[in-house]
């Protein structure tokens, strides 16, 4: 187990996403060490107080390469959250081409399999693993036909990670709602994040209890609290954040 006096070693991909650079701050805020894995578009993009490794998860070849340059940088790593998704259209599941489909759960799923496979060798014993789902994993929504089955796919993969890795490292997720960052807008790294959000925000809000949107510091918090001690009898759990709207 890592000395709890010992600053943390974090490593997050998809750390220069909205909800990624809020968690590198918080994290190095209060003395971790944090290396951000995101795609090259994004780290020139965002300025981040982190080390920063080019990854594209949709790339088999450039995923095992810059896990071998993350262990270059750190013998072993005690926590690892995996940010990386995106949705870019809403439509009918029975019009989507087999080209979206493949491409949505490509970069969600078996992107996130990759690196969840790449990493695993990497993390110290007792080390924590956050996947981030979606509420939209189980409160399915028409439009988000592939997004729903790669982000119910990550919650099932979580968990058999979390069964097959016990007890030296802890697999868990959190699921959010939506999140007012670029993701709604075009994607970090895949757009310009000045397009109109995909979905009707006020029509959002008035069916959330909490009757706004979630804001990057509300899932940042669940994240931490996985990555930290507190939750060190947890592993294969779900977290939902969403104000209210998802109560499963």
């Amino acid at each position: 187990m890592r000395d709890p006096q010992k600053a943390r070693r974090v490593a997050i991909l998809g750390g220069a996403g909205g909800i990624g650079r809020a968690l590198v701050s918080q994290l190095t805020a209060q003395g971790d060490e944090v290396v951000v894995l995101d795609l090259a578009t994004s780290l020139e993009r965002h300025a981040l107080n982190a080390k920063g490794i080019a990854i594209d998860v949709c790339n088999e070849q450039s995923v095992a390469s810059s896990f071998v340059e993350l262990a270059q940088h750190w013998d072993a790593i005690d926590g690892f959250v995996n940010l990386a998704g995106y949705n870019s259209v809403l439509q009918p599941i029975g019009d989507m081409s087999a080209a979206y489909f493949d491409e949505i759960t490509g970069g969600n799923l078996r992107g996130a399999f990759l690196a969840a496979k790449a990493v695993l060798p990497l993390m110290a014993n007792g080390g924590s693993v956050v996947m981030i789902s979606s509420g939209l994993a189980s409160n399915v929504r028409p439009g988000y036909g592939a997004y729903s089955v790669s982000k119910a796919g990550v919650i099932a993969m979580t968990k058999v990670f979390a069964l097959e890795n016990a007890p030296r490292v802890r697999f868990n997720a959190v699921a959010p709602g939506l999140v007012d960052t670029a993701f709604l807008r075009g994607g970090t790294g895949r757009s310009a994040e000045d397009q109109d959000a995909i979905v009707n925000l006020e029509a959002y809000r008035a069916a959330t209890p909490m009757q706004r949107l979630a804001l990057p510091e509300d899932v940042t918090g669940p994240i931490e609290f996985l990555l930290s001690p507190a939750s060190g009898f947890m592993t294969g759990q779900v977290l939902w954040v969403n104000g209210g709207g998802y109560m499963p």
